[in-house]
């Protein structure tokens, strides 16, 4: 198992990164349009992990078949996400905007633990789980306002 610091530092690399794609693809959408910055995005995403498959010969791409037909929705739902950050960046700031889509996150997540969907680890909604939402919602209340 790996450390929990790693785990840790990969998941603050992956905030940070959307911390930085974010005012990006909102500068990109300010000056071209929200669906053409989604499509450059993404297309610049497709292109950058292309080069790791050209050069290890696919890995198990062949094998995309094997996927569940839902979860090729995940390509969809990146759409929403670029698309609803370009929109909320030029309206109320960056911050609010990020901690806005990470509530969201943490609701949702809160429901797939909760049912174990989507592979999920089953873990229980408890008081200090729903304390916890309560306070990062009233942290987005506090950064939007």
């Amino acid at each position: 198992m790996q450390s929990i610091v790693i785990i840790v530092l990969i998941g603050l690399m992956g905030g940070i990164a959307v911390g930085l794609q974010s005012p990006l693809a909102s500068m990109m959408s300010q000056r071209l349009g929200t669906l053409e910055s989604v499509f450059i995005v993404h297309l610049g995403g497709a292109l950058f992990a292309l080069i790791p498959l050209l050069l290890f010969g696919g890995g198990k791409l062949a094998q995309w078949r094997e996927v569940p037909w839902y979860a090729l929705g995940a390509g969809v739902f990146g759409l929403v996400v670029i698309g609803a950050v370009s929109y909320m960046i030029p309206r109320m700031g960056v911050a609010a905007a990020i901690v806005s889509i990470v509530a969201g996150q943490l609701l949702i997540s809160t429901i797939l633990d909760h049912f174990g969907w989507l592979g999920a680890a089953h873990r229980p909604l408890e008081l200090s789980r729903i304390v916890g939402l309560g306070v990062v919602l009233a942290g987005v209340w506090l950064t939007v306002k």
